[in-house]
């Protein structure tokens, strides 16, 4: 079962300068809720689709953009914009009027704040506040999805050695990569290990850098 609020527009045109007119597609998986005047728009072009997988909850005057590839228990607050080629993985949370950039990636359970922005990938299990910063574990929806007190302690592990290890990102993977091997740390790890456009960093790094600046 899926619902449609009044005002929302679900598979219209995408607005991209790239597209010609062609018929493309949005595929919308099973016990989706759209609320009032959100808008998911379909694919650029033929072959190529816009993906709504199940159970999300869309919310008012959000915006899914042309190419999104959205995954399963996905909350989009209201006021969020995704830009196009955005994916974002299951149980992600998208507080409202967040920005994600095109061609971003959102992980599993990241959660961002109201108001946050990303351009580099949000990675799995991690919180987003400001712009392209984290601050720490999503550790209450960790919680909520049954992940034991071991697992956790492993991703706390995991985020320190990649986020508050003071390495470069390729080091601090490497190392990682030797330690943790198997669980949701190994998740969050290949996740950092395959990003094209840069990961988001800790705040810490981030109020080091602008000191030194």
């Amino acid at each position: 079962m899926r619902q449609f609020h009044a005002g929302c527009v679900i598979g219209d045109a995408p607005q991209d300068l790239k597209y010609d007119g062609s018929p493309t597609v949005v595929r919308i998986g099973d016990k989706n809720l759209f609320r009032e005047h959100c808008t998911v728009q379909r694919a650029t072009k033929p072959g190529e689709e816009t993906v709504i997988g199940s159970n999300n909850f869309i919310t008012h005057h959000s915006h899914v953009a042309h190419n999104c590839v959205i995954g399963n228990y996905v909350l989009l607050g209201g006021g969020a914009i995704l830009a196009g080629h955005v994916t974002v993985q299951d149980r992600a949370f998208i507080s409202g009027n967040c920005l994600v950039h095109q061609f971003t990636r959102v992980g599993t359970l990241a959660l961002m704040q109201g108001g946050a922005a990303i351009s580099q990938d949000l990675p799995p299990f991690t919180i987003a506040m400001g712009v392209n910063t984290i601050c720490g574990l999503n550790v209450i929806g960790l919680r909520r999805a049954g992940f034991t007190p071991e697992e956790r302690l492993q991703l706390k592990a995991a985020y320190h050695a990649l986020f508050r290890g003071g390495k470069n990102r390729r080091a601090a993977v490497a190392e990682a990569q030797t330690k943790f091997l198997t669980g949701p740390a190994r998740t969050l790890i290949d996740f950092v290990a395959t990003t094209k456009r840069g990961v988001c960093s800790d705040v810490s790094r981030a109020e080091e850098k602008l000191m030194d600046e």
